[in-house]
């Protein structure tokens, strides 16, 4: 089985590239490289730049797993929140390159992200979990809460509304899109820029800014888990 993620340094700037050739799932082999990417990045690059294959960004959790009982969903989606958290709170500057479709855990990893770029296109990108018939964890709320706009804020969690490219830059998981072709090269250019800040200054100011809602989602994120799993 092929990697799912690829990592290479252009300059100053970490890139990480999502492929599992198919919808980029949050599994186990592609939240390991994740982390081992992103820890990577820290030590080595000023920023990271997170793309995913053409056409599919990030689909969220892996259903298979997800579905094969309890335990496993439990225990992926604990790794998950750790990596959610990871990108959250990582130092140094993080742009995502979303190529396409973004739902549900895909989402939110753009919410993790410091500056978000989206390729147009007839993508889908959004957190339908309400939908689909799952209450919306407190991590994705509160994520949500602190990167989408207030306006949205009730249409994109509550009714799980789904959004295109520009509708998503209204929603805030977007902070502008572009043509497919520029996607890569604006992101890293981005990334390029945020780099020259200062790190200590960076990092310093982002625990500030997110701070407090980290510190609700650790406090909050045990306690959620029981409830989201347990039987109706």
């Amino acid at each position: 089985m092929p990697e799912p993620l690829q990592y290479t340094l252009e300059g100053s700037v970490a890139l990480l590239h999502m492929d599992d050739g198919k919808a980029n799932a949050l599994s186990d082999a592609m939240i390991d490289a994740l982390v081992a990417a992103i820890e990577r990045a820290e030590k080595e690059a000023s920023a990271f730049v997170l793309s995913g294959r053409p056409d599919r960004f990030c689909a969220g959790f892996d259903l298979r797993v997800m579905m094969s009982g309890p335990d496993a969903a439990k225990a992926l989606l604990e790794r998950g929140s750790s990596l959610l958290m990871k990108l959250y709170e990582t130092p140094i500057p993080f742009v995502a390159a979303c190529t396409g479709h973004a739902l549900a855990g895909g989402a939110l990893v753009l919410c993790t992200a410091d500056l978000r770029i989206g390729a147009e296109g007839p993508y889908k990108i959004g957190l339908n979990e309400v939908s689909i018939g799952m209450p919306v964890p407190v991590l994705a709320m509160e994520l949500a809460r602190d990167r989408l706009a207030a306006s949205e804020l009730g249409r994109a969690t509550l009714f799980g509304e789904i959004y295109d490219p520009t509708g998503a830059a209204r929603a805030g998981y977007l902070d502008r899109v572009v043509p497919a072709a520029e996607l890569l090269g604006a992101a890293k250019s981005e990334a390029a820029r945020l780099g020259q800040l200062s790190r200590r200054a960076f990092a310093a100011t982002k625990q500030r800014l997110r701070g407090q809602t980290i510190r609700h989602i650790r406090a909050t994120l045990e306690e959620d888990m029981r409830d989201l799993l347990a039987p109706a």
